[in-house]
């Protein structure tokens, strides 16, 4: 462990040892270097954001295949900045009245697909509308959520699908989007955590999806503070409408235009819905910066690399009887292999929920897995550790065991 005195030391904030992955209440990921950089030189000057929005918008649609892209300050506020384009279009007057939007904004989700992140899409003035149920964990064989459900459930009303990516997320996305589009109905798919693999980018495009949003603070590890929305360019437009600052007589105001066409739009719309969700010029560059990385960056070899720390762990992890480890794949809602820990808590003389409770309390903090508590487990991720943190994560949690 570095005895290097940090800024949290300085400021008396205790640091995190992180075993649990890109988790935004512990700081996400740890930004590039390059990045940094490209923060620090961006913070010595002046730039109009509009033009560094279209600057970043021309990068992801190289890199994800869509027409355009945004940046704004998170995967979650991406989402609530595409419900609002789907919701008010071009029409300025709509954009003025959000979230109390007078029809036209249902968003329907398969019920599996609901989670706390949805939040974002009511923010925008979505009134959600769920279909399907859970029986395919009844294991009967049928599926959370048919098709027809989602179709049923169309109407003059609807703005946009709602789709969360995961592995085991039904039904499939390009069948929903071939749904949806057959009613000219835009798909919004939530993939924040979806990368690597680094074929993510373009998958969803390619499948249909009209927006998509990832995290620019994950494993792009650009400012945690950003999110990145792909798509058709009409929704990216107005999703550019609805943020950027637009205090500008009308007389001088000319965004770029790759990035809005005034001719679709009647004048200048007041400071809109997605205003909160700025993303200032520091930010923008070391996204763009990060995400030219990460494109670049040998996947391959940074799977190996977790991987060998994975089992690392899970060699240090065996020598106690208490505990059973298997090491798993990355999957569900882990992109890296994980070593998951089951605990005895009558042989190790502490339950998990204890032992996971107690290794926050530490200084430094140790962060794993709290997911599995439940079933006297948690896990624990090598992406965002050292080799040598690694062995200090293995340490720490023996040091509690009898």
């Amino acid at each position: 462990m570095s005895e290097k005195p940090s800024i949290y030391d300085e400021l008396g904030v205790p640091t995190v040892v992180n075993a649990a992955s890109t988790k935004t209440r512990i700081g996400g990921s740890l930004i590039r270097p390059e990045a940094v950089e490209a923060m620090s030189r961006a913070a010595e000057s002046f730039v109009r954001i509009s033009d560094l929005e279209a600057r970043a918008s021309e990068l992801i649609s190289e890199v994800t295949g869509a027409e355009a892209g945004y940046v704004a300050s998170g995967a979650a506020a991406c989402l609530a900045l595409g419900t609002a384009a789907c919701i008010a279009g071009d029409d300025l007057g709509r954009m003025n009245r959000l979230p109390h939007a007078d029809g036209g904004n249902e968003v329907i989700m398969p019920r599996t697909h609901r989670n706390g992140y949805d939040h974002a899409l009511r923010l925008a003035g979505a009134e959600i509308v769920d279909v399907g149920n859970n029986d395919n964990h009844l294991g009967t064989g049928s599926t959370n959520t048919e098709l027809w459900e989602i179709e049923d459930a169309i109407t003059e009303d609807t703005a946009a699908i709602g789709y969360m990516q995961k592995s085991y997320s039904q039904p499939e996305l390009s069948d929903v989007c071939d749904v949806a589009h057959a009613h000219d109905v835009p798909v919004i798919v939530d993939a924040a955590a979806e990368l690597p693999p680094k074929r993510n980018l373009t998958r969803f495009v390619e499948e249909g999806a009209d927006l998509v949003v990832y995290s620019g603070g994950k494993a792009i590890r650009g400012p945690q503070s950003t999110g990145i929305l792909a798509g058709k360019r009409e929704y990216i437009e107005s999703a550019a409408m609805q943020h950027l600052d637009m205090h500008v007589a009308e007389e001088v105001w000319e965004p770029p235009a790759d990035l809005i066409d005034l001719e679709r739009f009647g004048g200048v719309p007041r400071q809109g819905i997605g205003r909160p969700l700025k993303v200032g010029k520091e930010e923008l560059a070391g996204i763009i910066r990060a995400l030219e990385l990460f494109v670049d960056e040998d996947h391959d070899a940074l799977a190996d690399e977790w991987a060998d720390r994975a089992e690392l762990m899970a060699d240090g992890f065996r020598e106690e009887s208490s505990l059973s480890i298997t090491v798993t794949e990355g999957e569900k809602t882990a992109v890296a292999p994980e070593v998951f820990v089951r605990l005895d808590a009558e042989v190790a003389g502490i339950d998990a929920e204890t032992l996971v409770g107690e290794l926050r309390r530490e200084d430094p903090r140790v962060f794993v897995g709290p997911d599995h508590l439940h079933e006297s487990a948690f896990t624990v991720n090598p992406m965002c550790l050292t080799d040598e943190e690694a062995e200090y994560v293995v340490e720490r949690v023996r040091s509690y065991l009898e």
